[in-house]
């Protein structure tokens, strides 16, 4: 009898749950547990798995996620959610291990962890920190917009794009959302610990995957008025000895910062750009790594005290 961890995975089907059993399939430190095809969709067999599992992903919408959730009754099965309904939930923890002081702890002993979301990712990664250290005020009157491949939607979106007499339009970017109220921004808010949410436009590019997630400031409006430079400072310290979040050099490698830079990485990028006035921080990653099935893994690996970047790509 194995004494490795079993994982399942319910929802292996679609692209976050296909990403993370490409990172798990070759593992031999873990026992992956797998339902027949036909039964996937059967409730009675993927409880018998999920009460079976030490560890559970839940790759599913919000509400077949409640209702997964609600199918457990083994006590120590333990689980990750990587759809929207548990994010700011009680009785959950936030699977971003270097956002905040003691998280990484957090999770170590969360029996439910609710994995970000991929444009949250990137706005907390700049956010939370100087909210934390007091630099960003509560009351700050916060803007984003983050450029994201079209793999972000799933299989439908996926196909929309690649199907070969598609609409023009696919051919330049597109701001949405633009009614303001992303499934996002109550996690942006709550853990940038902001008194409202921030002004959030995404926009979809025609490109499989990435992300550039960028925040814009007004030195002026920030305890002490900090310089671009300053902002540095402090993220360099915060982040230091990070493997999954890592600082780049004051305004970038390059003039431009290109969306898909990071696509197939599992870390995260932070590049903060400005000068005395107004400061730009802006995140690179890959949305489908540390925006959703990377930043899942590094969770579980987290979770079951293995070396959090296992099976990850840190290159």
């Amino acid at each position: 009898m194995s004494n490795k961890p079993k994982v399942y995975i319910d929802g292996k089907e679609g692209t976050t749950g296909l990403q993370i059993y490409e990172r798990l399939g070759g593992r031999q430190d873990i026992d992956l547990l797998l339902i027949d095809e036909d039964k996937r969709k059967d409730t009675a067999e993927r409880k018998k798995l999920i009460n079976a599992a030490d560890l559970v992903f839940l790759c599913l919408p919000d509400a077949a996620a409640i209702e997964a959730v609600s199918l457990i009754d083994n006590p120590n099965t333990r689980v990750i959610d990587a759809s929207t309904a548990h994010r700011t939930a009680e009785g959950w923890t936030y699977g971003f291990a270097e956002l905040l002081a003691g998280q990484r702890d957090k999770i170590a002993a969360a029996k439910r962890v609710a994995n970000p979301g991929c444009h949250a990712t990137g706005f907390l990664a700049g956010t939370a920190p100087l909210s934390a250290v007091g630099v960003l005020p509560a009351d700050y009157p916060v803007t984003c917009y983050s450029l994201t491949g079209y793999s972000g939607g799933g299989k439908k979106m996926i196909a929309e794009f690649e199907q070969a007499d598609r609409p023009v339009e696919l051919d330049a970017p597109a701001a949405y959302a633009i009614g303001l109220t992303h499934k996002h921004l109550p996690e942006m808010q709550a853990l940038a610990g902001l008194n409202t949410p921030p002004v959030f436009v995404p926009v979809l590019g025609d490109y499989y995957k990435g992300m550039a997630t960028t925040v814009m400031l007004h030195n002026r409006l920030l305890k002490d008025k900090p310089t671009a430079q300053n902002i540095h400072e402090r993220l360099c310290a915060y982040y230091e000895g990070q493997t999954m979040v890592r600082m780049a050099p004051f305004g970038g490698e390059s003039p431009r910062l290109h969306a898909n830079t990071m696509a197939g990485r599992d870390w995260l990028e932070l590049i903060v750009s400005g000068h005395a006035e107004q400061t730009i921080i802006t995140a690179r990653f890959d949305n489908l790594g540390k925006g959703a099935s990377g930043a899942a893994v590094q969770n579980m690996n987290i979770m079951l005290g293995f070396d959090e970047s296992t099976g990850l790509n840190v290159q």
